[in-house]
């Protein structure tokens, strides 16, 4: 019954994301957003939605039990590990992703320092609020430094009528009630699950959910390569891991504090270190992520879900 409710959750999860995302790029179109912006930002936010919805109903649940914690920071490396590793690699398969040395630099810079400040912060093993609101923060400034180039760049906007940009809102609106409240379900089931099954609550939180939250990335890598946009793909994972690295944990932590698993500091935060590192120098020296180093990065995250997968079992 648990897996049931989990697999419930998820795909709700999903559903949800997909009409706010729906409605996200919609109003973005209208405003004349350039595509990699759209990606990076819009679509980041609103693919992240199940990650930020589950992290802040953990963090309520640390309030009353003290037991959600693993479940915070494992979804949130976990959907980075997913969408760098998993998402990335099957975009890979699909066609050639490349960006321009100058992105890849800045925003390489971002997801390496991000992951390496929350390696900072959780090295005594614990993220204090203060600490949660920082990360938060340092996000917010991201997204402003990320506007301002926009607005300097002087991209026109489109206009759109009253009509269109109700529909486009109340999409946003239904998709973030079905996000919320599938949230609920998902960590409840996920707690029940590794219980039930002897399982550790960390391999439920960074294998089983924090993949199953990665679906909107793939649903959107998959159809925008297909469409032949492969910036708005690359962006939105770009996007997505920055936000993942900071705001559902610094969020959850800002909230009631969150402890910080050492196996977690030993294994997670260095394999997805050293995966964004392959990724980036991909980019860099080949100028793009095509099939042989898709297949590289794919076989490195399946050969991590492996390792998870042994270690799971008490």
């Amino acid at each position: 019954m648990e897996l049931i409710a989990l697999i419930a959750g998820l795909a709700g999860l999903w559903l949800g994301t997909e009409l706010t995302i729906h409605g996200a790029v919609a109003v973005a179109d209208r405003l004349g957003v350039p595509e990699f912006i759209v990606g990076l930002t819009v679509l980041s936010i609103g693919s992240d939605l199940p990650e930020l919805a589950i992290a802040v109903d953990a963090a309520i649940w640390n309030l009353r039990a003290g037991e959600a914690s693993d479940v915070v920071v494992g979804s949130a490396l976990g959907s980075c590990l997913g969408q760098i590793g998993f998402v990335l690699g099957v975009a890979g398969l699909i066609g050639f992703l490349k960006l321009p040395k100058k992105v890849v630099y800045q925003q390489g810079s971002v997801l390496l320092g991000s992951l390496v400040l929350l390696a900072i912060f959780g090295l005594d093993g614990q993220i204090t609020r203060v600490e949660g609101i920082i990360l938060a923060l340092l996000y917010v400034g991201y997204l402003f430094f990320i506007f301002v180039d926009v607005v300097t760049l002087g991209h026109s906007t489109k206009g759109a009528s009253e009509s269109s940009f109700a529909l486009s809102l109340a999409y946003l609106v239904i998709g973030l009630v079905v996000v919320v409240g599938s949230a609920e379900l998902t960590v409840s089931s996920a707690v029940s699950v590794a219980i039930a099954f002897n399982i550790e609550q960390s391999f439920v939180a960074i294998v089983i959910i924090g993949l199953g939250s990665s679906l909107p990335e793939l649903s959107i890598s998959i159809g925008a390569m297909l469409k032949r946009r492969a910036t708005l793909s690359v962006g939105n994972l770009i996007g997505s891991n920055v936000f993942d690295t900071l705001v559902p944990i610094g969020v959850a932590a800002a909230i009631a504090g969150l402890e910080f698993s050492s196996d977690m500091w030993r294994q997670e935060i260095p394999f997805l270190f050293g995966l964004t590192l392959v990724v980036l120098f991909f980019f860099i020296r080949k100028v793009g992520i095509q099939k042989f180093e898709a297949i590289i990065i794919l076989t490195l995250y399946i050969a991590y879900v492996v390792m998870k997968f042994l270690g799971a079992f008490q």
